[in-house]
């Protein structure tokens, strides 16, 4: 199989800054919704890197997309062997969890009700070249390029 240029696509800087301005109105209380955020330590560094992320909850488990497959979370959270917290409000306690990476059996349903969990998100990955349409078809065929993980609890 040759190494598809899309498993490389990193977030552009516009969603950078979009996740910042999120983080910064999540912190001062600002938003009308709770905002799943991720938090690893940066590969290189060991700074805290925080990450708002997508949770989707189906049959008793949650899972996140990497949406751009060269995103730098992603990459932290293979370096740190998964472990993470995650918490969903700025006085929320962080929970430790780990993100495990499913095989391709599990994650292709989870890309393919991905439109339907997210259709923004879906939106900007069709905008960027990541994948040409919002289906579920089309994101299904990003199984093996854009990682799903499964969020576990940390024991």
């Amino acid at each position: 199989m040759s190494d598809d240029p899309r498993r490389h696509i990193r977030a552009p800087q516009q969603i950078k800054q979009l996740n910042e301005d999120l983080l910064a109105r999540r912190d001062r209380g600002e938003l009308p919704f709770e905002l799943p955020v991720l938090t690893v330590p940066g590969r290189r560094s060991g700074t805290p890197r925080h990450t708002p992320l997508t949770v989707y909850a189906t049959g008793g488990q949650r899972f996140v997309v990497g949406g751009f497959p060269g995103a730098d979370w992603i990459v932290n959270v293979r370096a740190a062997g998964g472990r993470a917290t995650l918490s969903t409000g700025p006085d929320a306690d962080p929970e430790s969890v780990v993100l495990v990476e499913v095989p391709p059996e599990q994650a292709r349903p989870v890309l393919e009700a991905w439109p339907q969990v997210t259709p923004e998100g879906v939106g900007i990955m069709v905008e960027n070249g990541v994948v040409a349409e919002p289906t579920p078809e089309a994101l299904g065929a990003l199984t093996g390029i854009c990682p799903v993980f499964r969020i576990d609890p940390a024991r």
